[in-house]
């Protein structure tokens, strides 16, 4: 597999960021959702904020107050014996695998570019959280432009648990919110850039508590807001690079083979890699076949080493001709992009010389 990361990686750091929180310290830009608008490379970032402590016992946790509209910033002491602080992202109960407080909150920011290479990040959120179901903050954005609008949808993350909400816009400058679209535990949903005999389809993420696995499903809908008919798509492989868990990356891609799914895996050391997936045309729930090595993994020093190391992930990517400009997330700091060829990917699914 021919890759081609771009020299100006990282293209977004969270030092070029400036924080939309007085007091704050952006300490990521990554995993952003991307399509084009009116000449321009749209990157919809997740902007990860972190209060900024004077103490060195005070650990801080923001979260959204959806009454009155602000945040409230919660404090405590290292030395508590109550809580367990060893992930620097989250503050547990002692004794409990969940998690209570994030210490950061992230939400949506978009940058622009004219190249696709060089970027400017605008001033202020774009989306910002809005509800109870948001009170921890929204990440990782996916955007499919249906039928005039540009539909947006992440995670949205509370004490309640982690579901996917929407958004649409036509302009990048307002939105309309469309609430939550599938209940927690649920995530990395990626909806088809057009309807398939009538219907919309999309992937989804959800995480089994009982017996299961975090896999990747299928569901469908009449209006983008309603979602059923789920059925369970492709799985974990045991001794693979994707054997800890997998969700949906960039939007589904069509080409004249099927619908190509740009995954990305984890193996149960936590190390993400992309992969690719094929789906029939006419029947997405059809897989045709799946890629036995990562197309893009973590091996460059941005990519290794961050915030949480050896990552990538996408969750946009824009074809050009033979070209798959694949945007992804590195080492959940800051955000990068990697050309690969559309017929090497393909082979790598199928086995086939893909005939042009």
């Amino acid at each position: 597999m021919n890759v081609y990361r771009y020299e100006q990686n990282p293209l977004i750091a969270p030092e070029d960021v400036k924080p939309y929180h007085e007091g704050f310290e952006v300490i990521g830009a990554f995993n952003a959702g991307v399509t084009t608008y009116r000449g321009e490379t749209i990157m919809l970032l997740r902007v990860a904020e972190r209060p900024i402590s004077a103490d060195a016992d005070c650990v801080k946790a923001p979260v959204y107050n959806h009454e009155t509209g602000s945040l409230d910033i919660l404090e405590f002491s290292l030395s508590d014996p109550a809580y367990d602080f060893s992930d620097s992202r989250v503050i547990r109960l002692k004794g409990d695998a969940q998690w209570v407080y994030l210490t950061s909150l992230s939400y949506l920011r978009i940058a622009r570019s004219k190249d696709g290479r060089h970027f400017t990040v605008d001033e202020g959120a774009f989306v910002y959280p809005g509800d109870k179901l948001e009170a921890f903050g929204l990440e990782d954005a996916r955007i499919t432009y249906l039928d005039g609008r540009y539909y947006i949808y992440f995670t949205a993350v509370s004490p309640l648990g982690a579901g996917e909400s929407m958004v649409s816009t036509e302009d990048f400058v307002s939105i309309t919110r469309h609430g939550m679209i599938f209940a927690p535990e649920n995530k990395d949903v990626a909806i088809f850039p057009e309807k398939i005999g009538g219907k919309y389809y999309a992937l989804h993420r959800p995480v089994p508590k009982a017996t299961g696995s975090p896999e990747i499903w299928l569901a469908e809908s009449d209006n983008l807001l309603y979602w059923g008919n789920h059925q369970h798509l492709f799985g974990l492989r045991e001794g693979k690079w994707d054997n800890g868990r997998i969700g949906g990356g960039a939007v589904p891609i069509k080409t004249d083979e099927g619908w190509l799914i740009l995954y990305h895996g984890a193996s149960k050391e936590d190390r993400y890699c992309m992969g690719a997936a094929l789906l029939d045309l006419e029947d997405p729930s059809k897989v045709i076949g799946r890629s036995e090595l990562p197309i893009l993994e973590p091996e460059a020093d941005y990519e290794v080493e961050g915030f949480f190391g050896n990552v990538v992930f996408s969750c946009g990517a824009i074809v050009e001709g033979n070209t798959i400009k694949m945007y992804y997330g590195v080492a959940d700091t800051s955000m990068a992009c990697a050309e690969l060829q559309l017929d090497e990917v393909l082979e790598s699914v199928t086995g086939k010389k893909r005939i042009s």
